[in-house]
């Protein structure tokens, strides 16, 4: 599995939002981007509400983007707190052939190379 996100990484789809707390990583998020769907893959806090603080700011980045889904693959009451919402499954398998389309594939591959440089600051802090 390694070896399959360090590829997607590479080609541009796999991403990861960390939290810092000075030099120690204490949470995150990452998961896969196609067009303008983000497929959460997992979360992980070693500090309280660290993996709240990149969903909470990874939410906003992505909604700047205009993203439309941001599929978080189960649904819980801790994500439902945060906003989460479930869709029938027709209407979530309609907007992935939106929201996938090489048009938005393309455009996000350079949306997310101009982010890999704004999301973390030199100090670790997640950024605007």
């Amino acid at each position: 599995m390694l070896t399959a996100y360090k590829r997607l990484h590479e080609a541009g789809y796999a991403h990861s939002v960390e939290v810092w707390n000075g030099r120690a990583l204490v949470g995150g998020i990452y998961g896969v981007a196609i067009g303008k769907t983000f497929f959460g893959e997992s979360m992980f806090s070693r500090e309280a509400n660290a993996s709240k603080l990149a969903l909470i700011r990874f939410s906003g980045f992505l909604a700047r983007q205009e993203f439309e889904i941001f599929d978080a693959q189960v649904a819980s009451a801790h994500l439902f707190t945060m906003g989460a919402r479930s869709i029938p499954r027709h209407v979530f398998e309609q907007k992935l052939v939106e929201t996938c389309q090489e048009e938005h594939v393309r455009q996000m591959q350079t949306t997310w190379q101009a982010a890999s440089k704004k999301l973390i600051s030199d100090d670790g802090y997640i950024l605007d």
